[in-house]
């Protein structure tokens, strides 16, 4: 299991960075071998990835949801892996958007890109297109404030 942590600091307020945050099938529009995410339910998603050139399926589930704080999950088949996205108000209009993932890599070409650090270089380049994005945008596409508590 290897853990992965990387930090983005962006120029739009919590709420909207927030707000697009929960807009997972805007994912492939910035997030590098997404090629699909499907929001099943408020706390279940289906996603498409490739990773190496090898295409994987995987549900996952929201475990806890808090607006404006985090959102964190785990996969429910699949690749096996767990994380939390936070988010902290750094003044009136920046944000920093924190992602820790914990990841069992599945397979030989997802061991390999472990190895040698591409998944990330690849989650670090996210944050960098998902901060380009929103400032781009300057406002999110859509929202969900629910709030999903920890399961005990």
């Amino acid at each position: 299991m290897s853990t992965i942590t990387a930090s983005v600091d962006v120029n739009v307020p919590i709420a909207p960075v927030y707000d697009q945050w929960t807009q997972f099938e805007t994912f492939p529009q910035f997030m590098e071998g997404v090629d699909r995410v499907q929001q099943l339910t408020p706390t279940k998603t289906h996603w498409d990835v490739s990773v190496g050139g090898v295409r994987r399926e995987f549900d996952a589930t929201i475990t806890e949801q808090h607006p404006e704080e985090r959102v964190a999950w785990r996969s429910d088949n699949g690749p096996q892996h767990a994380g939390v996205i936070t988010f902290h108000r750094l003044g009136d209009n920046q944000t920093r958007v924190t992602a820790q993932m914990d990841i069992d890599p599945e397979g030989f070409a997802e061991n390999v890109a472990d190895k040698s650090g591409l998944l990330s270089q690849r989650v670090e380049g996210d944050l960098k297109r998902f901060k380009e994005f929103i400032e781009h945008q300057g406002h999110a596409t859509g929202a969900w404030r629910g709030d999903v508590n920890r399961p005990e």
